[in-house]
């Protein structure tokens, strides 16, 4: 056999071992370049191609196996109950949406819902109303706006009725019996608000409220108010006094958020001025508050305190009963009634052990509550503090708290909270 037909042969056998690609790119030249370098330069040229195709298909193989090996995680249920919720609830800026707040203290279960509407930059209008299982009402109708003068300022204004139907009463002081009366408070309200930030943590606050109160005999099963006291023992009992209810307030809050937060603190002092449009029930209070929060591991757990000091400043002035300080509701001794103690001066201590779960949605807190009331400055000391203990679970947002569930207990037994926003 010739030269030439071996030369062809041995490039059939070559095409048939290695695949037909690899060989067609160089069957044009291997006539020539087989007189110089032979079969053996011809295969390793060949052999590039074929190591760099197993290589890949290795490659290619071990992904695959990766990909069967992993699974699609599916939520479990209480995860997708939380979505659900904080999607209704903190979501969705225009439109319906479900409401939870309180008309008044005491009120007991309240359902609500709103319609909002931005019709600016961070700026909407608002209209909701709520109704609680005592028939207590609330309408109101407002306009926020938000991070103004390059997120310095937020602006408020609203107007609103609302009507509580047997609040209740049980007297002056820390004394008094757990039997009470009930009166009934309608308020018409106009007015509004401003917080301004001057620094990176300093915060100014001005408000300014018309207040026209109403208040009748309560409409509840217990004895009214007018059965069981006296103006002595209930003052102002009789009058409905209108108000032009001003307040000026300073401090730091490096929180960050009023809200909801897991760090930061806020220390502020709040000035209030109620001037009686008759001249006849007119005073001036001052209150103090402040709210740690101390994260620890990553916020997943925090220590959260609290303590809140308000005081009437001329003991001459006569305070109406229904605008006293108290203590006992969902913001201040959760173990108590709403509105069991009332006096001119009053303290509350908490502090709250939070867990957070899952941080954008759902957090868990163990709290604790002291507190007392005084008819004069001295008497707010650390004696005779009443006290309660409870657990809480609370639906957030990032800036928000939407709903918050707690039970608490104290000496007259459990006591259920549903409200909304933080409690401190």
């Amino acid at each position: 056999m010739g030269r030439r037909p071996a030369r062809l042969v041995c490039g059939l056998l070559l095409q048939l071992a290695f695949g037909s690609s690899a060989i067609a790119q160089e069957a044009p030249a291997d006539v020539v370049a087989g007189e110089q370098a032979g079969p053996a330069a011809a295969t390793a040229q060949d052999a590039t191609p074929v190591n760099e195709g197993t290589r890949l298909a290795a490659i290619a193989a071990e992904q695959a196996r990766k990909a069967g090996e992993s699974t699609l995680y599916v939520p479990s249920t209480p995860e997708r109950w939380v979505s659900a919720i904080r999607r209704e609830l903190l979501t969705g800026p225009s439109g319906f949406y479900p409401y939870f707040a309180s008309v008044y203290s005491g009120g007991g279960f309240t359902l609500g819902a709103g319609y909002r509407r931005f019709y600016g930059d961070r700026t909407h209008w608002d209209l909701k109303g709520l109704y609680s299982a005592k028939d207590y009402k609330l309408v109101e109708l407002s306009t926020d706006s938000w991070e103004r003068a390059r997120g310095r300022i937020d602006a408020h204004a609203r107007f609103g009725w609302r009507d509580a139907t047997q609040v209740a009463y049980h007297g002056l002081g820390m004394t008094t019996p757990s039997d009470h009366a009930q009166f009934r408070l309608k308020q018409t309200y106009l007015g509004g608000d401003m917080q301004i930030r001057p620094g990176a943590f300093t915060v100014l606050g001005l408000g300014m409220t018309y207040d026209d109160y109403r208040l009748e005999s309560g409409a509840g099963s217990e004895p009214s108010i007018e059965e069981m006291f006296t103006s002595a023992t209930a003052p102002g009992l009789g009058d409905s006094p209108t108000y032009i209810h001003t307040s000026l307030s300073g401090g730091i809050d490096w929180r960050p958020s009023p809200g909801y937060a897991r760090r930061g603190g806020l220390y502020q002092v709040t000035y209030h001025r109620y001037h009686d449009v008759d001249q006849t029930y007119s005073f001036d209070r001052i209150d103090g508050e402040v709210v740690q929060h101390l994260p620890i591991l990553r916020e997943t757990w925090v220590v959260s305190l609290h303590g809140l000091v308000q005081t009437t400043l001329d003991d001459r002035d006569v305070v109406p009963y229904f605008l006293m300080p108290s203590l006992g509701s969902g913001s201040t001794l959760r173990g108590y009634s709403s509105g069991r103690f009332r006096d001119r001066h009053s303290l509350l201590l908490s502090g709250e052990l939070r867990w957070t779960p899952n941080r954008t949605a759902l957090d868990m807190a163990l709290f604790y509550d002291m507190g007392k009331v005084a008819s004069d400055w001295d008497g707010l000391s650390l004696n005779g503090l009443k006290s309660d203990v409870g657990i809480g679970v609370r639906l957030h947002g990032p800036l928000a708290t939407p709903l918050r569930v707690e039970l608490a207990y104290g000496r007259e037994g459990l006591h259920l909270v549903f409200a909304s926003g933080a409690a401190f």
